[in-house]
């Protein structure tokens, strides 16, 4: 299994049930692990047949755009489907996370798996 990985993306969105999360964009810290359709790209060494980087952080920053969640868990499992879905990963590891919002806590939030490997509990 071949899998891409995009770590310490940060950007702001709406997120959260408190009133004033629903006002002002919070940065969250989001971590991928996207496991490759095949391993095509490797043999090929051809642009076409890997994943384009680019377009997935594209795709993400338009979903922090357009929608507004109440939970990281939503988010986090939104973007698993999408990434499901429109880039064909068989499996993907989504990390999402508030950062500096509760005092003494650098970052706090959810890990989900989701697709066809071994998923596993994340527990830390």
């Amino acid at each position: 299994m071949d899998i891409i990985f995009l770590h310490d993306f940060k950007a702001k969105t709406i997120i959260g049930i408190y009133p004033w999360e629903r006002k002002v964009a919070q940065t969250i810290q989001l971590d991928l692990e996207i496991a490759l359709p095949s391993s095509l790209a490797c043999q090929t060494d051809n642009f076409e047949d890997a994943l384009d980087y680019d377009l997935i952080v594209k795709r993400i920053k338009e979903i922090l755009a357009e929608k507004h969640f109440s939970l990281l868990e939503a988010l986090a499992e939104h973007i698993a489907q999408t990434i499901l879905v429109e880039f064909r990963s068989p499996w993907v590891k989504v990390s999402i996370a508030k950062l500096g919002i509760i005092r003494g806590v650098k970052k706090l939030g959810v890990c989900i798996e989701r697709g066809g490997l071994h998923s596993q509990a994340y527990l830390g």
